[in-house]
């Protein structure tokens, strides 16, 4: 059986999120793909998500980060740009990890690179099914290794079952 979703309406609201790492950086990555202004109560101010911050800014979202707030002016799905430079996840591999999933279906081309401790993690869980998927990716070690690069394409779907719960 297949089952294709598509949403019937856009969605717009606030979003008021605990100072979590996680929820913090899924916050700037869907109000950068939602359309409009999304405001993030609750930010957490720490290194991993700032560097989440500034991958999008590269990435042309503009994002103002106040004291109890970061207010994101998204762009929809296809509203992301081309980097001008590397995008630097730092010691961040929750934002280096999720950034490879969402570029791989842009239809332009990245590098993901991160600090010298970042670059010597895994990204083949990720990579892998991507590829799976069309994605195309060039890098170190079959591209397990930052930096990696990716040309976005047209993804298409596939049946997966992670290994990791």
């Amino acid at each position: 059986m297949e089952l294709l979703i598509k949403p019937r309406h856009t969605i717009k609201g606030k979003l008021n999120v605990p100072g979590d790492k996680s929820i913090s950086h899924r916050a700037v990555i869907l109000g950068s793909l939602a359309e409009g202004e999304t405001e993030v109560k609750g930010f957490l101010h720490g290194e991993d998500c700032f560097r989440t911050v500034e991958c999008f800014r590269n990435l042309g979202i503009n994002i103002s980060i106040r004291r109890e707030e970061v207010i994101i002016q998204g762009k929809g799905l296809e509203g992301l740009q081309e980097p001008e430079d590397v995008l630097d996840a730092g010691n961040s591999g929750t934002t280096a990890r999720l950034l490879l999933g969402i570029l791989a279906g842009q239809s332009f081309y990245s590098v993901i690179t991160g600090d010298s401790s970042l670059r010597t993690r895994p990204m083949g869980r990720v990579v892998g099914p991507l590829r799976e998927m069309g994605a195309n990716f060039y890098g170190r070690r079959e591209s397990s290794l930052l930096p990696v690069t990716t040309v976005g394409g047209n993804l298409k779907p596939i049946n997966f079952h992670s290994p990791v719960a």
